[in-house]
């Protein structure tokens, strides 16, 4: 296990040094990870609402049976039944408790359906935040690619430029490729 190990921590190194290297890629990534919550969140609270609905309905079901055991422990005691009255008393009882504990839980779950609204917004703004920077970045890498694009025509037309300018370019050049070969590279070996 120790050589899976290592080679996991290595791959998580090489593509949090990728990501690093790559910012508007990590912007990406985490933006995913945020629509991932968001959509995760709003299934707890549709869950939530659903059990919260079922809940209302045994509590109204339960006071409806309370109801019921109500009236005839009034009925045997009217008849003069002890023998049934007791007896519908305690069902009574034991339905009150039910229902009280059914109230709690009802309540626990709209503590819960608040939690995950409130997260869920918080989700959102922080989605929103993310989304403006990774806009922010785009738009420095264009303004960036149409710089070097006027650089490499400028230096194209200018008889004064000089063949290093080009070596640079062949080097970015030569690093994106390498730069994308590695990606590449890392993706078919987390996929095994």
């Amino acid at each position: 296990m120790g050589l899976f190990d290592d080679l996991s921590k290595f791959l998580e190194n090489r593509l949090e040094e990728f990501l690093r290297n790559n910012p508007h890629l990590e912007l990406e990534a985490l933006l995913e990870q945020l629509r991932q919550q968001e959509e995760d969140t709003l299934k707890l609270i549709a869950d939530l609402k659903l059990q919260e609905k079922r809940s209302q309905d045994e509590i109204l079901s339960t006071a409806q049976e309370i109801q019921r055991w109500h009236i005839r422990v009034q009925k045997a005691k009217n008849a003069n039944r002890e023998d049934l009255a007791a007896p519908a008393q305690e069902r009574e009882a034991a339905l009150l408790r039910e229902g009280n504990q059914r109230w709690g839980q009802m309540q626990g779950l709209k503590e819960r359906i608040a939690q995950s609204q409130e997260l869920l917004k918080k989700i959102q703004v922080r989605r929103q935040e993310v989304q403006a920077k990774a806009t922010e970045a785009q738009t420095a890498r264009t303004q960036q690619t149409q710089t070097q694009q006027r650089i490499k025509t400028d230096g194209w037309w200018n008889p004064t430029s000089s063949y290093t300018s080009g070596l640079d370019d062949l080097e970015e050049k030569f690093r994106r490729w390498e730069t994308q070969d590695e990606l590449e590279q890392m993706k078919r070996n987390m996929g095994k």
